[in-house]
Protein backbone atom coordinates (compact mmCIF):
# COMPACT_ATOMS: atom_id res chain seq x y z
CA UNK A 1 0.00 0.00 0.00
CA UNK A 2 1.29 3.55 -1.40
CA UNK A 3 1.10 6.51 0.58
CA UNK A 4 -1.63 8.77 -1.26
CA UNK A 5 -0.59 11.78 -2.68
CA UNK A 6 -0.65 14.85 -1.15
CA UNK A 7 0.95 17.47 -3.21
CA UNK A 8 -2.53 19.23 -3.88
CA UNK A 9 -4.30 21.91 -2.34
CA UNK A 10 -7.86 21.81 -2.61
CA UNK A 11 -10.40 18.76 -2.76
CA UNK A 12 -13.85 18.21 -1.49
CA UNK A 13 -15.50 14.90 -0.53
CA UNK A 14 -18.96 14.11 -2.01
CA UNK A 15 -20.84 11.75 -0.11
CA UNK A 16 -24.57 10.91 -0.03
CA UNK A 17 -24.98 11.38 3.31
CA UNK A 18 -24.49 13.61 6.76
CA UNK A 19 -22.36 10.94 8.43
CA UNK A 20 -21.13 9.47 5.41
CA UNK A 21 -17.71 11.34 5.72
CA UNK A 22 -16.77 11.31 9.47
CA UNK A 23 -17.44 7.07 9.45
CA UNK A 24 -14.25 6.98 6.84
CA UNK A 25 -12.08 10.00 6.24
CA UNK A 26 -13.14 12.56 8.56
CA UNK A 27 -8.96 11.35 10.11
CA UNK A 28 -7.61 11.99 7.04
CA UNK A 29 -9.57 15.38 6.15
CA UNK A 30 -8.36 16.36 9.68
CA UNK A 31 -4.80 16.15 8.61
CA UNK A 32 -5.06 17.76 5.59
CA UNK A 33 -6.31 20.51 7.24
CA UNK A 34 -3.75 21.02 9.19
CA UNK A 35 -1.17 20.79 5.96
CA UNK A 36 -3.33 23.99 5.20
CA UNK A 37 -4.99 22.36 2.37
CA UNK A 38 -8.99 24.01 1.58
CA UNK A 39 -11.85 21.03 1.49
CA UNK A 40 -14.74 20.84 1.14
CA UNK A 41 -18.00 18.81 1.31
CA UNK A 42 -21.09 18.10 -1.07
CA UNK A 43 -23.68 16.53 0.35
CA UNK A 44 -26.20 15.21 -2.04
CA UNK A 45 -28.81 14.64 0.62
CA UNK A 46 -29.84 15.74 3.76
CA UNK A 47 -30.58 12.15 5.50
CA UNK A 48 -33.91 13.00 6.04
CA UNK A 49 -34.87 9.38 6.22
CA UNK A 50 -31.99 8.47 8.56
CA UNK A 51 -33.41 8.70 12.14
CA UNK A 52 -36.38 6.07 13.32
CA UNK A 53 -39.42 8.07 14.56
CA UNK A 54 -38.54 11.65 13.77
CA UNK A 55 -39.95 12.75 10.52
CA UNK A 56 -37.78 13.83 7.88
CA UNK A 57 -39.04 17.42 8.44
CA UNK A 58 -37.31 17.27 11.86
CA UNK A 59 -34.94 15.19 10.82
CA UNK A 60 -33.42 16.64 7.60
CA UNK A 61 -32.52 20.20 9.38
CA UNK A 62 -30.96 18.77 12.52
CA UNK A 63 -29.02 16.47 9.95
CA UNK A 64 -27.45 19.25 8.62
CA UNK A 65 -26.90 20.97 11.80
CA UNK A 66 -24.85 17.96 13.16
CA UNK A 67 -23.15 17.49 9.85
CA UNK A 68 -21.67 21.30 9.43
CA UNK A 69 -20.66 21.08 13.26
CA UNK A 70 -18.86 18.14 12.84
CA UNK A 71 -16.90 19.64 9.39
CA UNK A 72 -16.08 22.43 11.74
CA UNK A 73 -14.10 20.04 13.66
CA UNK A 74 -12.00 18.90 11.60
CA UNK A 75 -11.18 22.26 9.82
CA UNK A 76 -14.19 22.07 6.96
CA UNK A 77 -16.22 25.70 6.85
CA UNK A 78 -18.25 24.59 3.33
CA UNK A 79 -20.47 22.34 3.46
CA UNK A 80 -23.06 22.22 0.73
CA UNK A 81 -26.23 20.05 0.26
CA UNK A 82 -27.96 19.24 -3.02
CA UNK A 83 -31.29 19.03 -1.75
CA UNK A 84 -31.64 14.81 -3.43
CA UNK A 85 -34.17 12.67 -1.35
CA UNK A 86 -32.70 10.85 0.93
CA UNK A 87 -32.92 6.23 0.50
CA UNK A 88 -33.92 7.63 -3.03
CA UNK A 89 -30.99 8.71 -4.69
CA UNK A 90 -30.63 7.14 -8.51
CA UNK A 91 -27.38 7.53 -10.75
CA UNK A 92 -28.82 9.26 -13.06
CA UNK A 93 -27.31 12.07 -15.61
CA UNK A 94 -29.15 14.68 -13.69
CA UNK A 95 -26.85 13.34 -10.46
CA UNK A 96 -23.95 13.58 -12.52
CA UNK A 97 -24.79 16.62 -14.26
CA UNK A 98 -25.18 18.14 -10.80
CA UNK A 99 -22.12 16.49 -9.14
CA UNK A 100 -19.96 17.89 -12.23
CA UNK A 101 -21.17 21.43 -11.53
CA UNK A 102 -19.93 21.26 -8.01
CA UNK A 103 -16.76 20.00 -8.80
CA UNK A 104 -16.53 23.03 -11.41
CA UNK A 105 -17.57 25.63 -8.85
CA UNK A 106 -15.05 24.06 -6.19
CA UNK A 107 -12.09 23.19 -8.53
CA UNK A 108 -10.53 20.44 -6.51
CA UNK A 109 -7.46 18.89 -7.66
CA UNK A 110 -8.81 15.95 -5.26
CA UNK A 111 -12.20 14.65 -5.62
CA UNK A 112 -12.86 11.70 -2.46
CA UNK A 113 -15.60 9.37 -2.83
CA UNK A 114 -17.60 6.95 -0.84
CA UNK A 115 -17.07 3.26 -1.46
CA UNK A 116 -19.89 2.42 -4.28
CA UNK A 117 -19.15 -1.46 -4.46
CA UNK A 118 -22.26 -3.68 -3.97
CA UNK A 119 -20.68 -4.97 -0.61
CA UNK A 120 -18.69 -3.11 2.38
CA UNK A 121 -16.76 -6.54 2.31
CA UNK A 122 -17.71 -10.36 1.91
CA UNK A 123 -21.70 -10.81 3.04
CA UNK A 124 -22.45 -6.72 3.82
CA UNK A 125 -24.40 -4.93 1.35
CA UNK A 126 -23.81 -1.43 0.70
CA UNK A 127 -26.54 1.34 0.83
CA UNK A 128 -28.32 2.02 -2.87
CA UNK A 129 -27.76 5.60 -1.96
CA UNK A 130 -23.93 5.53 -1.30
CA UNK A 131 -23.72 3.08 -4.59
CA UNK A 132 -25.76 5.62 -7.01
CA UNK A 133 -23.52 8.33 -5.30
CA UNK A 134 -20.31 6.90 -6.04
CA UNK A 135 -20.53 6.02 -9.54
CA UNK A 136 -22.09 9.08 -10.54
CA UNK A 137 -19.40 10.68 -8.50
CA UNK A 138 -16.69 9.02 -10.47
CA UNK A 139 -18.01 9.77 -13.79
CA UNK A 140 -18.34 13.24 -12.79
CA UNK A 141 -15.13 13.96 -12.26
CA UNK A 142 -14.88 13.19 -16.19
CA UNK A 143 -17.51 14.89 -17.04
CA UNK A 144 -16.53 18.47 -15.23
CA UNK A 145 -13.32 18.55 -17.77
CA UNK A 146 -15.78 17.81 -20.87
CA UNK A 147 -17.62 21.16 -22.39
CA UNK A 148 -19.92 19.06 -24.44
CA UNK A 149 -21.70 15.96 -21.66
CA UNK A 150 -23.38 18.57 -19.36
CA UNK A 151 -24.01 21.49 -22.19
CA UNK A 152 -26.02 23.06 -19.29
CA UNK A 153 -23.33 23.87 -17.44
CA UNK A 154 -21.29 26.26 -20.37
CA UNK A 155 -21.86 29.13 -17.55
CA UNK A 156 -18.85 27.24 -15.40
CA UNK A 157 -15.80 26.88 -16.69
CA UNK A 158 -14.54 23.16 -17.30
CA UNK A 159 -12.87 21.72 -14.43
CA UNK A 160 -10.51 18.34 -14.53
CA UNK A 161 -9.11 17.09 -11.03
CA UNK A 162 -5.95 15.01 -10.93
CA UNK A 163 -7.42 12.54 -8.66
CA UNK A 164 -10.12 10.78 -7.36
CA UNK A 165 -9.91 8.43 -4.14
CA UNK A 166 -12.44 5.96 -2.79
CA UNK A 167 -12.60 5.42 0.94
CA UNK A 168 -14.70 2.76 2.99
CA UNK A 169 -13.14 0.49 0.98
CA UNK A 170 -12.40 -2.71 3.01
CA UNK A 171 -8.38 -2.76 1.51
CA UNK A 172 -6.93 -0.48 -0.48
CA UNK A 173 -4.30 0.61 -3.25
CA UNK A 174 -3.19 3.86 -1.29
CA UNK A 175 -3.02 4.71 2.81
CA UNK A 176 -2.77 8.11 4.92
CA UNK A 177 -1.64 7.75 8.36
CA UNK A 178 -4.12 9.28 10.38
CA UNK A 179 -2.62 8.55 13.73
CA UNK A 180 -2.50 12.33 14.81
CA UNK A 181 -6.09 13.14 13.95
CA UNK A 182 -7.63 9.84 15.20
CA UNK A 183 -9.07 11.19 18.38
CA UNK A 184 -10.72 14.54 16.43
CA UNK A 185 -11.94 12.18 14.02
CA UNK A 186 -14.06 10.44 17.32
CA UNK A 187 -15.39 13.88 18.38
CA UNK A 188 -15.71 14.78 14.73
CA UNK A 189 -18.16 11.30 14.80
CA UNK A 190 -19.38 12.14 17.83
CA UNK A 191 -21.39 15.08 16.75
CA UNK A 192 -23.87 13.06 14.92
CA UNK A 193 -25.23 12.80 18.44
CA UNK A 194 -28.64 12.57 17.72
CA UNK A 195 -28.28 9.92 14.47
CA UNK A 196 -25.94 7.91 16.57
CA UNK A 197 -28.27 7.61 19.96
CA UNK A 198 -30.91 6.23 17.48
CA UNK A 199 -28.95 3.32 16.48
CA UNK A 200 -28.04 1.73 19.75
CA UNK A 201 -27.85 2.34 23.64
CA UNK A 202 -24.44 3.08 23.64
CA UNK A 203 -23.17 6.64 23.76
CA UNK A 204 -22.47 8.55 20.88
CA UNK A 205 -18.99 8.77 21.92
CA UNK A 206 -18.13 4.76 22.61
CA UNK A 207 -19.93 4.08 19.36
CA UNK A 208 -18.33 6.63 17.41
CA UNK A 209 -14.80 5.26 18.66
CA UNK A 210 -15.83 1.70 18.23
CA UNK A 211 -16.68 2.39 14.53
CA UNK A 212 -13.10 4.32 13.85
CA UNK A 213 -11.11 1.81 15.37
CA UNK A 214 -12.35 -0.85 12.77
CA UNK A 215 -12.49 1.54 9.77
CA UNK A 216 -9.03 3.82 10.98
CA UNK A 217 -7.21 0.74 12.54
CA UNK A 218 -3.79 -0.11 11.28
CA UNK A 219 -3.89 -1.63 7.48
CA UNK A 220 -2.07 -4.27 5.95
CA UNK A 221 1.26 -3.06 3.91
CA UNK A 222 1.17 0.43 5.43
CA UNK A 223 3.22 1.39 8.63
CA UNK A 224 1.20 3.04 10.59
CA UNK A 225 -1.08 2.17 14.09
CA UNK A 226 -4.32 4.32 12.69
CA UNK A 227 -4.80 4.40 8.45
CA UNK A 228 -7.34 5.45 6.11
CA UNK A 229 -6.95 3.04 3.42
CA UNK A 230 -8.44 4.62 -0.53
CA UNK A 231 -8.37 3.40 -3.65
CA UNK A 232 -6.61 6.01 -6.21
CA UNK A 233 -8.04 6.93 -9.14
CA UNK A 234 -5.68 9.02 -11.77
CA UNK A 235 -6.60 11.74 -14.65
CA UNK A 236 -5.38 13.25 -17.11
CA UNK A 237 -5.94 16.82 -16.30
Amino acid sequence: MEQLPEDWQRGIVIAAHPDDIEYGAAAAVARWTRQGKDIRYVLVSSGEAGIAGLPPAESGPLREDEERASAKIVGVSSVEFLGYPDGRIEESLALRRDLAAAIRRHRPDMVVLFNSADVWARGYANSADHRAVGRAGLDAVSDAGNEWIHPELADLPKWSPRWAAIYGVPDGSHGVDVTETFEIAVESLTAHRRYLEALGPDPAAVQARAVLEMSAGPKEGFPAPHTIAFELYHYAG
